[in-house]
C-alpha cells in the first residue's frame, strides 16, 4: 500500500483517514482478506486505534458501507421524475470513481459469508426499506425491488461491458425506455 505522512493529532481527521483507508482495502479485498492491522498500517497509526473509533471489524465494515450508501440522493428525485432522472444517470452521468468503488465493495464481500451477511442487512435497511418507504402503496415492496433491481443491473452492466456499445441515438432511446419503465415500476 503507501506509507502516510505523518500528521498533527485530529480525531475527526484521524477516523476519516482510517474510514478511506478501509474503503480502499475492502475495494481490493474481500472482506475475509482485510484485517483491521492492514488498515491501521495504511494509514499509520495503532490497530488499536482504529479498534477504538470503529469497534470491530464488522463495525469498521458497517461504517464502510454507510460511507458508500447514495441512496438518499435516489429519495430525493421527485416522484413524478424518477424514471427519467435515474435512467439519464445511469447511462448518461461519467463514471463515479466512488459509485465504482462502492459497487467492487459489494461485488468482494459476496465471496465472504460473513460479509455477505453484512451487506444483505444493511441493503435492507439502509436502500430496500427507504426505497419501498418512499414507492408507498400497494406491493411497495415489491415495486421497490423490481425498480431496485433494475437500476443495480443497467449500472452493473455499464461497468462490466465498458459502457453499452451504441451509438448515441441508441442510448437515448435506451434512456427514453428505461424512463418510462421505471416510472411504471414504481407508480403501477
Amino acid at each position: 500500500m503507501f506509507c502516510p505522512a505523518p500528521r498533527p493529532r485530529n480525531a475527526e481527521a484521524t477516523r476519516a483517514a482510517i474510514l478511506n483507508a478501509a474503503r480502499e482495502r475492502f475495494a481490493v479485498q474481500s472482506y475475509d482478506e482485510v484485517g483491521m492491522r492492514d488498515v491501521a498500517r495504511d494509514v499509520g497509526v495503532d490497530a488499536a486505534l482504529v479498534s477504538r473509533y470503529f469497534g470491530s471489524k464488522e463495525d469498521l465494515f458497517e461504517a464502510v458501507l454507510d460511507s458508500c450508501d447514495n441512496s438518499q440522493l435516489m429519495l430525493s428525485v421527485p416522484r413524478e421524475n424518477f424514471g427519467e432522472h435515474i435512467a439519464n444517470e445511469v447511462i448518461f452521468q461519467p463514471k463515479n470513481e466512488d459509485k465504482l468503488k462502492a459497487l467492487m465493495i459489494l461485488l468482494r464481500s459476496i465471496s465472504s459469508a460473513k460479509g455477505m451477511e453484512i451487506v444483505q442487512r444493511g441493503a435492507n435497511t439502509r436502500i430496500h426499506g427507504p426505497f419501498a418507504e418512499w414507492v408507498g402503496g400497494d406491493d411497495a415492496a415489491v415495486k421497490a425491488r423490481l425498480a431496485a433491481g433494475f437500476i443495480m443491473g443497467m449500472a452493473i452492466g455499464r461497468e462490466v461491458t465498458g459502457g453499452y456499445g451504441m451509438d448515441d441515438a441508441q442510448c437515448r432511446r435506451m434512456a427514453a425506455k428505461m424512463a418510462v419503465y421505471l416510472q411504471e415500476m414504481i407508480d403501477g
